[in-house]
């Protein structure tokens, strides 16, 4: 599938991700060999694996989207913008650890994951070292308020796991209930890095909120696209096994969109592929899902939230770096990896 392909964007030109990298590469750089110093450890193990993540590729979307916001609101007191940027990157790299064990997922990016190579103990600990390395970085800003939303964010992406870990093989999960899932489990760690980029610039409270809510609405447009992707791409494109969801019992919104509006006999073919986490029966889903149009649902509901993620951005100033974060959100539902 290429961009032009999602229904709700045909008419949009495709996006140049790698000009909107190239606003912040010289703060990526930084960030990224800030990463490299606070990853030395004198236990071996660690740095392997910590090293095989980092260097494992993806867009380092997160910290972008940080450094990105610092740009928009004209940040330039000190270098804390780059030390939580990567801040959020080892967040993030801890939850791809205990996600891949959690889900016995052996693809990561298209790569053998780390538990794949190492062992479920190895990356659960390092996992964890991460998350210990990560507060011990927010301690040197200093500012309490980074450190209050840094806490309440690692909190909520426990409790979407834990969520998430309850819905699993369970057909009856509803919309609500899903969205629940990703708000806390994804999208908060996208609203945690841009909203952060506003307290360190002290942009004051209403810009805080709008930049929270961007990151928010951005995080959960994310995330829907990559429930369609899961049912329209390829794996070498997504970098992890297609119908990885299916075989983990995740009943994700084009399964949810298919049972509530398919036949009794199409609903019955997802609803026991969710209870029994069927790999084998991803094409008969595959049918159903795009039978009932619930590809097309779950990106309309991604471009809304994209663009809602563009209105918290109205009380920006303009500027090239604002421009950018449009594009981006306009990018999370035009993407096809």
């Amino acid at each position: 599938m290429t961009v032009s392909q999602h229904s709700n964007n045909k008419a949009h030109t495709p996006i140049d991700f790698a000009s909107i990298q190239r606003l912040t590469e010289s703060e990526a750089q930084s960030v990224d060999q800030l990463i490299l110093e606070e990853l030395t450890s004198d236990v071996v193990l660690i740095n392997q694996i910590g090293h095989y993540i980092i260097n494992s590729g993806g867009k380092r979307l997160r910290p972008m989207l940080l450094l990105l916001t610092a740009k928009a609101l004209d940040y330039q007191e000190s270098n804390h913008h780059l030390l939580l940027a990567a801040v959020i990157e080892f967040i993030h790299t801890a939850t791809l650890l205990h996600d891949d064990v959690v889900d016995e997922s052996d693809l990561r990016r298209g790569k053998d994951s780390a538990n794949a190579v190492w062992g479920n103990a190895a990356s659960i600990l390092v996992g964890d070292y991460l998350y210990s390395s990560a507060f011990e970085m927010i301690v040197r800003t200093g500012n309490m308020r980074v450190m209050e939303i840094l806490c309440k964010t690692t909190t909520a992406i426990a409790e979407g796991e834990v969520l998430q870990l309850l819905n699993c093989n369970n057909p009856a999960t509803t919309e609500a209930k899903y969205l629940e899932v990703i708000s806390r489990k994804t999208a908060i760690l996208f609203s945690a890095a841009t909203q952060l980029a506003a307290v360190i610039a002290n942009a004051g409270p209403a810009i805080e909120q709008s930049m929270a809510a961007y990151g928010q609405h951005l995080g959960i447009a994310f995330q829907l696209i990559d429930d369609a992707l899961d049912y329209t791409s390829s794996k070498d494109q997504l970098g992890k096994n297609l119908g990885d969801d299916l075989a983990e019992g995740k009943p994700t919104l084009p399964l949810i969109y298919a049972i509530e509006n398919g036949t009794k006999e199409q609903a019955d073919v997802i609803i026991n592929a969710i209870k029994t986490g069927d790999r084998d029966s991803f094409n008969a889903v595959y049918e159903v899902v795009k039978a009932t149009n619930a590809i097309t649902y779950t990106e309309q509901r991604a471009d809304s939230e994209s663009q809602k993620a563009i209105g918290a951005l109205s009380n920006l100033p303009d500027s090239e770096f604002k421009q950018a974060l449009e594009l981006l959100a306009r990018f999370s539902v035009q993407r096809n990896y």
